[in-house]
């Protein structure tokens, strides 16, 4: 069975070298709605989602990231583009980091479907434990109690997206 969609899964790929050139507003607004659209526990729409364009904050988040990560290299990749998603702290709802990850998982697909590179960084949860994560939390206006889960670099590839890696064997299993 094929069709469009299942060809756009089959190709995306994580894209670790983008060009400096900004993305359209409307891309990323197509980016952030698809994110929108994930599936959440009881429509419950926990996820919060924080593009970030400014390279002054940019920066910051480069520098908290690779802090947590122990380098100096950038871990977004150099993207112009990085978008947060942030849910509830898990004791308040224990669907909040699933949601989310939906979330990440429905942006990528879409950023890809429209020409877009992007790649699932991770690390934010300890970024925005800190003093200086929540300061930035409470600056992009979120409510407390929230929690980072993850992120996506977003932009163009600077490169072109490699062929997928053979699946593993027995990655799934049918039981009837």
């Amino acid at each position: 069975m094929d069709n469009e969609i299942l060809k756009a899964l089959r190709q995306r790929r994580s894209v670790r070298a983008y060009k400096s050139e900004q993305i359209t507003d409307e891309e990323l607004k197509a980016v952030l709605e698809a994110g929108t659209y994930a599936p959440t526990g009881m429509n419950y729409q926990d996820p919060w989602i924080v593009a970030v364009q400014n390279p002054d904050i940019i920066a910051k988040l480069v520098r908290m990231n690779a802090a947590v990560m122990g380098t100096d290299t950038n871990p977004y990749y150099d993207a112009p583009t990085i978008v947060l998603v942030f849910a509830s702290n898990p004791e308040k709802w224990a669907n909040g980091i699933p949601d989310a990850s939906l979330v990440l998982g429905n942006m990528m697909n879409a950023a890809h479907s429209i020409g877009l590179g992007s790649c699932w960084i991770n690390r934010e949860r300890e970024m925005f434990a800190t003093d200086e994560g929540r300061y930035l939390m409470r600056e992009f206006g979120l409510p407390d109690g929230l929690i980072g889960v993850g992120s996506i670099a977003l932009g163009y590839s600077a490169k072109p997206l490699p062929p997928a890696r053979p699946r593993k064997e027995n990655y799934y299993r049918i039981i009837k």
